[in-house]
């Protein structure tokens, strides 16, 4: 059997030029990186009168080490849309680096639904990742020189709450003492990096609208806080010039193209649990204006990508879905049910009847709370019995939950066309689409209604640093932003050990802070992990490249 890389690697890709054309962009809109990758233009944006496309959101149950499969799903839904004979644009997030190095791999599909240059989006792509470190660590930099340099703005070095930056899993760099070795070397202060797709700036970038818009942002990062308690902003330090100049080209969204041609934006990758999990607006915004039909997806499970997709980016954007994919795979139902990885392989119908409340809770989610339209795509797999797939079908249907098997792994777009037909009947349906809160409620209310409707637990627990931090924001403004709850991506509740669809408990608040230039309340529910560690056997350690350039060990 053929590795994700030597598929993709076996597939003559056309030039970029030609994706363009058949996409209706025009030349003088493209910015060649190559023969196979381009930037477009957002002036685009404006000069096209075309009608907005129908928007399709691809999601799936809480995550497992067994593995879903939404990109996957996504990329082979958008071949199946093309093989009927639709306009389709098909909208993804960048890879970070961290990952391929890492456990998880790349993001770029698998089997025979991929976008390529498989190798180029998982490794530097058009450098919009560094870039946004670029522009990160400019920042920092400007702060402690602001400090070192006399320090106007009254800056206690114990509160600076912005870390520098690399897109690399790099436990060694989380806490780190810096400005040693004498006065002329800065001034001495505990800080730390985090990974560049949980910087800020990745959250602001997905979420711009424009240069102005970006600009604008980023002048309202909060860098810290005085010794009076004033928070000082990247505005305060006249960075936010600099840091635009920097990000100007990382604005612009990436054309590559799917193993059968279709056009798909791949463009930005924040954090699905520190931030909104979702590529950026203009990439989205560009697929429904070039494509009769638009597939995007979001990060984790529907309760944390979805959730945020819906509540942060569709709000700040006015975007309206017509329909949700949810994914599915037996394998992962029945991690959910119980099961060890180890045990996935053979027919187990009372563990995945114990692990289909996951995806039904989900499926409510989309259909009561949302409002919006969906379809169960199973992702399915060659251990998978008829009597599993079965089960999973006559359990949905119970429910009127309509279900999909895919087999775009396998089969690319023709194994995607069932769902792609299904797709175009749920986006004829009018929907009422509802966010799960409005703005205009406290805090602590935003937060009980994600936990309570959402997540389906009974309530939260804040404790009195939370309590503390909230009270804080309320006196600074910032009462009337969406939240961005950061919680394990393992269960619904804020325990990983809790799969299924748990019941009873209730949240815990730890920790509450503002990412004010992205626009939104993080919300700490544990200890999330903003710089990851490698693992003992690191994946780049498989990673190889020969003497013609050809790379190897990707997946």
């Amino acid at each position: 059997m053929m590795t994700d890389i030597e598929i993709a690697q076996s597939v003559q890709m056309k030039p970029i030029t030609e994706i363009a054309a058949a996409a209706g962009i025009d030349g003088k809109y493209l910015e060649q990186y190559g023969n196979y990758k381009a930037k477009v233009d957002l002036s685009l944006l404006k000069d096209s009168d075309k009608k907005d496309g129908k928007l399709i959101l691809v999601t799936a149950i809480t995550p497992t080490p067994a593995g879903e499969g939404k990109t996957t799903t996504t990329i082979g839904l958008a071949d199946g849309l093309k093989r009927i004979g639709k306009n389709v644009m098909v909208a993804l997030r960048e890879p970070s680096l961290g990952p391929v190095f890492g456990v998880k791999g790349g993001a770029a599909g698998g089997g025979y639904a991929q976008v390529v240059p498989m190798e180029d989006i998982n490794l530097h792509f058009t450098g919009d990742f560094h870039a946004i470190g670029a522009a990160n660590n400019l920042l920092a930099a400007m702060l402690d020189n602001h400090i070192y340099q006399g320090n106007s703005l009254n800056i206690d070095p114990r509160r600076i709450t912005w870390k520098r930056c690399v897109d690399m899993n790099d436990r060694q760099l989380r806490f780190v003492t810096d400005g040693l070795g004498g006065r002329v070397n800065g001034v001495p202060r505990e800080d730390g990096y985090d990974i560049t797709v949980a910087s800020e700036i990745m959250a602001v970038l997905c979420l711009a609208t424009s240069i102005t818009d970006l600009k604008e942002r980023l002048a309202r990062i909060i860098v810290g806080y005085t010794y009076d308690e004033k928070p000082v902003t990247a505005g305060q330090l006249k960075a936010e010039g600099a840091m635009t100049a920097l990000l100007k080209d990382a604005l612009k969204p990436n054309l590559v193209q799917t193993l059968e041609g279709t056009p798909a934006l791949v463009h930005g990758g924040p954090f699905a649990n520190i931030a909104h999990g979702c590529n950026s607006v203009m990439a989205t915004k560009l697929a429904m204006k070039l494509g009769d039909y638009a597939v995007t997806e979001a990060g984790f499970g529907a309760d944390l990508g979805a959730e945020k997709f819906l509540d942060i980016k569709c709000r700040y954007a006015g975007l309206n879905p017509d329909a949700v994919v949810i994914v599915a795979t037996i394998r992962a139902l029945k991690m959910h049910g119980g099961l060890a990885k180890t045990e996935l392989g053979s027919e187990n119908l009372e563990a995945l009847e114990k692990g289909i409340p996951n995806l039904l809770r989900h499926v409510s989610n989309i259909k009561n709370v949302y409002k919006l339209p969906s379809v169960v795509a199973v992702n399915r797999f060659p251990t998978d019995t008829d009597a599993e797939v079965e089960l999973i079908i006559q359990k949905c249907k119970e429910l009127g939950v309509n279900v999909v098997l895919s087999n775009v792994w396998a089969e690319g777009g023709k194994g995607g066309e069932e769902l792609a037909k299904e797709i175009v009947s749920l986006c004829e349906q009018p929907n009422d689409f509802t966010f799960s809160y409005e703005l205009d409620g406290t805090i602590e209310d935003k937060i009980e209604a994600v936990v309570k409707k959402v997540y389906g637990g009974d309530g939260i627990s804040v404790l009195p640093a939370a309590k503390k931090q909230i009270d804080t924001l309320v006196a600074n403004g910032y009462a009337n932003l969406p939240i961005c709850v950061a919680k394990t991506q393992y269960s619904f509740s804020d325990d990983p050990t809790k799969l299924g669809a748990p019941e009873n408990f209730t949240v815990t608040i730890k920790n509450v802070k503002v990412s004010a230039g992205a626009g939104f309340i993080v919300v700490l529910t544990g200890d999330i992990m903003t710089m990851p560690g490698l693992p003992k056997v690191p994946a780049a350690e498989r990673i190889d490249v020969d003497e013609n350039g050809k790379i190897s060990g990707l997946f």
